[in-house]
């Protein structure tokens, strides 16, 4: 039986094997740990399915390979390797190969054998889908309605090919990534994009200057390639507002200190600030459904729950754990699932639908004391909340008198595709009042 690298994830496309349990020669038993992988975003141990005998492994501890890709080969007890009849095998990759995905959707529960390869050859998208030249997935429409698929789109984009100039050849006049392919042949691109200095450009303005060359790995990467995805794709625009959050903190301190204890004396829950904000961020998409909403190409998706991520810092990185229908929980439930997925997530072990989906984030630098900031969206997303420090602030009492109150300041990101400035200021108005009268978030 032929082992091959799982897919972790649909964005996933190649995995790095940081070591083996088993070696060349050992006897395997079903649900034996044969490896462990490390992806951009999570690291997780390989199980067997089967049982055999190791007789060779081909992608060593420390090298990277494609989802798909043969791995290492498991013989049955009289010796035969049971390889996988016409399976696609892509070659490992290095490690500073950019990510390319395979054919094969392969879960890591199941290391089964694949199908058997297309007679078509396999066009590898660079933005981590793979499509065959006869299948269309999902396709949008353009302004005249010809319907473009996902692939012939993003190779449009990528090579400056103005799709209203295609002539379509799919199936009910659709433009395919044939038609684009063939279009940059004949060199039918847009006015050429201005290309950065390259690595030895850049080094050469620094000769003179001690500095430490620090290779990308697979997350960093990803985070790259994301972010500017992000900044070229998605129309950004932002509000920001003060939130008085003394009825938070005098709330936590009350609960805290009513929170249950075990026969040790350990409270059976801690809230912190971040929990109250999760909840109140939700209650308000809830709140304002017209903004609990993602843009998909050629249509709005609309949730009835909060999904929401929230940052987690982690060492050359971050990533965003999804707490699911946070507008449902209570407190304590959030302030218990954002201590064990982010525990998780700095150990990369989260799964990849713990991280993937949402329609929106917070980022929380107030433990670093920033004042102010404001984030980038993380598409699919089409908002994202940055909250910042918490501070004691002056403010003109009801009466006209002066009091001091604890205030922080939170900018709002908005997809403007999604989400128009009134209703962006109606989102930051729900959450503002959830805050500053948590009573009501509650019930």
């Amino acid at each position: 039986m032929d082992v091959l690298m799982p897919q972790l994830g649909e964005t996933v496309a190649e995995g790095k094997i940081t070591q083996w349990f088993k070696s060349a020669g050992d006897a395997i038993a079903p649900g034996d740990n044969l490896f462990e992988i490390e992806t951009d975003k999570v690291s997780m141990e390989v199980p067997s399915t089967s049982a055999g005998v190791l007789t060779e492994i081909r992608v060593a501890a420390g090298e990277v390979a494609l989802v798909g890709a043969v791995v290492a080969v498991i013989a049955d007890k009289a010796g035969a390797a049971a390889s996988a009849p016409s399976a696609v095998k892509p070659a490992p990759v290095a490690t500073g190969a950019p990510p390319r995905p395979s054919a094969l959707p392969v879960s890591a529960a199941s290391l089964a054998t694949p199908p058997a390869a297309a007679s078509v050859p396999i066009k590898l998208d660079p933005f981590f889908e793979v499509r065959t030249p006869e299948r269309n997935y999902g396709p949008a429409r353009l302004a005249g309605g010809t319907r473009v698929t996902p692939l012939a789109r993003r190779l449009a984009a990528q090579g400056g090919i103005d799709l209203a100039g295609i002539s379509p050849s799919g199936a009910n006049g659709r433009i395919r990534a044939r038609d684009v392919e063939t279009a940059l042949a004949s060199g039918k691109r847009a006015a050429p994009a201005v290309a950065g200095p390259s690595a030895d450009q850049i080094k050469a303005l620094y000769r003179d200057v001690p500095f430490e060359e620090v290779p990308l790995d697979g997350m960093r990467r990803t985070i790259a390639t994301r972010l500017v995805q992000a900044t070229q794709t998605i129309p950004h625009f932002y509000l920001t507002a003060d939130v008085e959050i003394g009825a938070v903190i005098t709330l936590r301190e009350q609960a805290n200190a009513a929170a249950p204890k075990d026969a040790d004396g350990n409270p059976a829950f801690k809230l912190s600030v971040n929990d109250f904000v999760i909840k109140a961020w939700a209650v308000a998409l809830r709140r304002v459904p017209a903004a609990n909403a993602i843009w998909a190409e050629d249509r709005i998706l609309r949730f009835q729950h909060s999904d929401i991520g929230v940052a987690v810092a982690l060492e050359g990185g971050l990533i965003t754990p999804i707490i699911r229908s946070a507008d449902t929980k209570t407190l304590s439930a959030i302030s218990r699932e954002m201590k064990e997925v982010s525990a998780r997530a700095r150990e990369r072990k989260l799964k990849p639908e713990e991280y993937q989906g949402g329609a929106s984030a917070i980022s929380n630098l107030g433990m670093y004391g920033v004042r102010e900031f404001s984030a980038i969206i993380n598409p699919p997303q089409s908002t994202i909340l940055a909250v910042g420090a918490a501070r004691r602030q002056a403010i003109e009492t009801e009466a006209g008198g002066v009091a001091f109150a604890s205030v922080m300041s939170v900018t709002l990101s908005c997809d403007h595709r999604v989400i128009d400035g009134a209703l962006g200021a109606q989102l930051l108005a729900a959450f503002k009042r959830c805050v500053e009268q948590p009573v009501t978030m509650l019930v």
